[in-house]
């Protein structure tokens, strides 16, 4: 059974964000990651142990953006997703240290889900964090 682990939501100033969340509710850093979609910033992934909660600073609309779902198997829940109604997928996801493996829209509310075997829910044993901007975006450093 696939389990929720996972929410994602885009935000102004994920440092400012990152430290609200741990700050008020105890949450840790557990990665981030950086590419020409939130560079100069890092995107900043949190957790209480249990779900992970990614703070993107992306241009989108503020909120939340998607809902990750643990999966066994990723191809077989995309599968039985999209014979369940779920809209595929319109891209492949880039290889670039994001966590998300493939997402499907809801059917009914249009409703991002991402479908993967996993994210951080502790820091990693390697690096905690993947910058894969490009030189004409990474203008920031890891703190």
């Amino acid at each position: 059974m696939a389990q929720i682990r996972h929410i994602a939501i885009v935000v102004d100033d994920a440092e400012a964000t990152a430290a609200f969340y741990t700050s008020a509710f105890g949450l840790k850093e557990v990665f981030r990651q950086r590419n020409d979609e939130t560079a100069p910033q890092w995107a900043i992934y949190l957790s209480d142990g249990y779900i992970n909660l990614a703070l993107l600073p992306v241009k989108r609309p503020l909120g939340v953006d998607h809902i990750g779902f643990a999966v066994d198997d990723v191809d077989g829940a995309l599968n039985t997703a999209v014979a369940a109604g779920a809209v595929p997928p319109n891209r492949v996801n880039p290889k670039d240290g994001r966590q998300a493996e493939t997402f499907v829209r809801d059917p009914l509310l249009g409703i991002k889900l991402d479908l993967s075997q996993g994210w951080l829910t502790a820091v990693p044993d390697g690096p905690a964090f993947v910058d894969t901007a490009t030189a004409a975006t990474a203008t920031a450093s890891v703190s």
